[in-house]
């Protein structure tokens, strides 16, 4: 069987693509909602101003792939191959997203909104996430070990369930380390 081979090429206003390997392509106001992505190839390449919500993405290779303005809701991530998985986010909306298990580090998200996002078991080490709405997401067995959530807000993050070893917070938002022990706290 014969394989689509893609570079350099850009996309604007599509709503379906030929199964295939991507390369330094660019997709602008792309709408692929729901569209099964099983076994793409994306390498180089960024989406802005599209929505790819609830998009399947068995086997599908992201490599180097940056988001700008997307709408990414409902995305199983842990469906992706793993090899070489390297994304990137800025004011994308991820809600509902599902990252279970999935391994990456320095992982960006900025103006994201992430809430009820699954980063259950997922190694983020040294993420960013500037500016993101994290309220309702899951941290259970997680690793954000030299993670940055100084600008983050909405979280809840128990470090006696997760490993946080070495992860930056800012004064205001301490609470997200706490919220689990059920206290009051006055401010003075």
């Amino acid at each position: 069987m014969e394989k689509n081979y893609f570079v350099g090429e850009s996309y604007s206003k599509i709503h379906q693509l030929q199964t295939g390997e991507y390369e330094d392509c660019i997709f602008q106001k792309a709408e692929l909602e729901s569209q099964d992505f099983t076994g793409f190839k994306f390498v180089d390449c960024v989406f802005e101003d599209s929505n790819l919500s609830l998009a399947k993405l068995k086997n599908t290779s992201f490599q180097k792939v940056h988001f700008k303005n997307c709408k990414l809701q409902g995305l199983h991530f842990e469906n992706c191959n793993p090899f070489l998985f390297e994304v990137s986010f800025e004011a994308c909306q991820l809600n509902l997203a599902s990252f279970y298990k999935i391994k990456t580090k320095g992982t960006r998200f900025t103006h994201c909104n992430l809430r009820e996002v699954d980063f259950t078991e997922a190694d983020f080490t040294m993420g960013i996430f500037d500016y993101c709405d994290l309220q309702g997401a899951i941290f259970d067995q997680s690793i954000v070990e030299k993670a940055d959530f100084r600008l983050a807000e909405s979280f809840q993050l128990n470090p006696s369930i997760n490993r946080i070893k070495k992860a930056k917070f800012a004064s205001n938002n301490l609470l997200g380390l706490i919220s689990h022990l059920d206290i009051l706290i006055d401010e003075a």
